[in-house]
């Protein structure tokens, strides 16, 4: 069975530098910051991808590179696993986790989690809210002032995510 191409966020302690998992391809970011200037200029990565290690930081704050990355919030088990080790683990566990997490109605996009955790340390302004931004936040968290551009660039990557993985042929 086909799975979903994954985008991860890889570091290599010792060059100092983000790689990036893109549909299966290694990108170098020209330097230790995840922005789309970055991306532009990205290259092939073509070291021994035996150094690299999984992130802890899967989330994107660029709004534009998160359209384009769709990195998930990983279960803290793999984060700092080597990049074969990672593999292994989204082949063998990565549709099951990503079909638990949208059975339970979770978001596993790690952009969309760090959206919500920067909404829920700021006061929340219900009266700037609609009623469909607050049915929306019973299942992302509170969503409160965060810019409609954002919840709908996430709510369409999430729908998408969704659907392919629901729809999933067995």
């Amino acid at each position: 069975m086909l799975l979903r191409p994954i985008d991860a966020i890889f570091v290599h302690p010792k060059q100092r530098v983000y790689v990036v998992y893109y549909r299966g391809e290694l990108w170098q970011l020209p330097r230790m910051k995840i922005d789309d200037r970055s991306w532009q200029n990205k290259r092939l990565y073509t070291d021994d991808s035996s150094g690299l290690y999984l992130s802890i930081h899967q989330a994107i704050s660029d709004p534009i590179l998160s359209q384009k990355l769709r990195t998930l919030n990983l279960p803290m088990a793999v984060h700092g696993s080597t990049l074969p080790r990672f593999e292994a683990w989204w082949e063998t566990h990565g549709f099951k986790w990503l079909k638990d997490k949208l059975m339970k109605g979770q978001s596993p996009l790690a952009a969309h989690q760090a959206s919500v955790k920067a909404i829920d340390s700021q006061p929340i302004s219900s009266s700037n809210a609609s009623p469909a931004e607050i049915g929306e936040s019973n299942h992302t968290g509170n969503q409160g002032d965060v810019p409609a551009v954002k919840k709908d660039v996430f709510a369409e990557m999430l729908a998408e995510l969704t659907d392919e993985v629901l729809h999933q042929p067995l």
